[in-house]
Formats: structure tokens, sequence, C-alpha cells
């Protein structure tokens, strides 16, 4: 197997390794935690480059396999923790000053939650973005945090260890491994973006309707009053 340096990557990957290096295993726990919080930093390239960096000896493999769960659960926890503790009246007072939601809408999301609350944790950690903000709706639902860990912590562990032992197994050529995931993950992406889009458009004529309807209906009732006066 070749050999690379830190050098040889750039950007966020060379970062990435940088960090490992110097933290060890802890580290590749950290940068998954702050994927959890931050999904622009992505789990897919974070992974396999733990691998890569365990291939080179700089980490054990059981090591970044164990502390890159470790950072998914704590990732997870901080954001099931803020839901808990803004709790659905402050989510629901805040989607009221937004302009395409509706109050009804956070109240569905945690009546589904309740309904598929253990499919939607554990699956959720396969999907890109689902896998942090499904941990909102489980603060605001009070799921029970040892069944939310656990459930985490299984997922995550399964999603982690394939990653990392692809880049272990690829080694230098790591990110192998993000280009076989990415057609999937763009057909995820674009099928959230139209949905997003569909759900906003929808939301948008249906407001002006109703508020068209309500013009009207004022309007109409005050016109009797014009014609007494």
């Amino acid at each position: 197997m070749s050999t690379a340096t830190t050098e040889d990557l750039g950007g966020v990957a060379g970062w990435a390794v940088d960090v490992m290096e110097r933290l060890g295993a802890p580290g590749a726990g950290l940068l998954i935690a702050l994927e959890n919080l931050f999904p622009p930093l992505p789990s897919e390239l974070i992974l396999p480059l733990a691998g890569f960096t365990a291939s080179r000896g700089d980490i054990g493999l059981v090591d970044a396999i164990v502390w890159t769960t470790l950072g998914s659960v704590v990732g997870a926890l901080v954001l099931y923790a803020a839901g808990a503790r803004l709790g659905a009246a402050r989510i629901e007072a805040l989607v009221d000053r937004l302009p395409l939601l509706e109050v009804d809408d956070v109240r569905r999301t945690v009546a589904w939650f309740e309904r598929h609350g253990d499919k939607a944790v554990f699956l959720g950690r396969f999907v890109p973005l689902f896998r942090s903000l499904i941990s909102i709706p489980a603060g605001v639902s009070h799921m029970g945090v040892v069944r939310f860990t656990v459930l985490t912590a299984v997922g995550s562990a399964i999603w982690n260890t394939a990653f990392v032992l692809a880049g272990y197994e690829l080694g230098n050529q790591w990110e192998r491994v993000e280009g076989w995931l990415s057609p999937v993950q763009n057909i995820v992406i674009v099928v959230v973006v139209v949905a997003v889009v569909w759900f906003g458009a929808h939301r948008w004529v249906r407001k002006r309707r109703e508020a068209k309807a309500e013009r009207a209906e004022a309007s109409g009732s005050a016109d009797p009053v014009d014609q007494e006066g």
C-alpha cells in the first residue's frame, strides 16, 4: 500500500488529518461531533480519512471506530438537549414568526416522530443532514434519553464502521469512498431540495389564496356599513 503525507492533502481533508495526527483517535471523535452540529462538515469525508490515518499507524483502527461513534453520540445528544430545552412551545413561537411555516407543521412533525421515533432515530443515521436534524424532535418529544442514545450509538456504529474500514482498506485512495457515495447522496439532496421547493411554493400559493379570501370577505362585510353611512 502506498503512503501519503498530510502535505499531499488540501483543504478540509488536510485539516482533518492534521487534527487526528495531533489529537489521535479522540480528534476523529471531535470532528464527527462537530459534523453533527455543523452538517456542512461531512462525515463521508471525515470517516474515510480516519480509516486512512489508521492505515498509516497514526491511530488505531478500533480506536477510530470507537471514538467516531462516541463523537456521533455526543453531537446528537447536544441537539437532543437543545430540542428538550427549547420545547414545543418555544419552537412553535419561533415558527409562528417564519413566513412559510405554520405551528401545525411543528405539531404534525412531533406527532409523526412520536409514532416512528425508534425507526427515525436509527435509520436517520444513514441519511445526510437528516441524521443531525432528527435529534431535535427527539428532544422536543422527550424521547427516553437512554433509548435515544442506544439507537443513535448502534446506527452510528454501523455507518462509521463501514466508512472507516473502507478508508483503511483504500489507504491513500480514500477519496474513492466519497466518489462511490456521491451519486446516491446527490440523489437524496435533489429529492430533499425539490420537496422543500414544492412545499414552499404550495404553502405560498395557499397563503395568498387565504389572504385574498379574507380581503374579499372583509370587503363584503364592509359594504352594508358603507351603505348605511
